[in-house]
């Protein structure tokens, strides 16, 4: 579940919920913001975006159109686990 607002500081602003797969709320979710990239490219008639996801944690997110089929999305990361998948 995205909830999405406009924003007076920033262009928009979202939560991303996702309770059926045991996640209450998730931070921050780039990959969200790769849906909300368009949707916000019509209501605002631009392709970069400045976003903030309004969770406990919080974080804030450069967004921009690179084409049809490409969303960039760039900020602050943090490492919360570390491993190997052998395949």
């Amino acid at each position: 579940i995205i909830v999405t607002a406009k924003s007076s500081s920033k262009d928009f602003k979202s939560r991303v919920f996702g309770p059926w797969c045991g996640i209450p709320e998730d931070p921050v979710t780039g990959s969200a913001h790769t849906v909300l990239a368009p949707f916000w490219a019509d209501k605002l008639g631009k392709k970069s975006f400045s976003a903030q996801q309004c969770s406990q944690r919080s974080g804030d997110l450069e967004i921009s159109i690179i084409s049809d089929t490409h969303v960039a999305v760039s900020g602050r990361a943090v490492t919360v686990i570390e491993g190997t998948i052998n395949v």
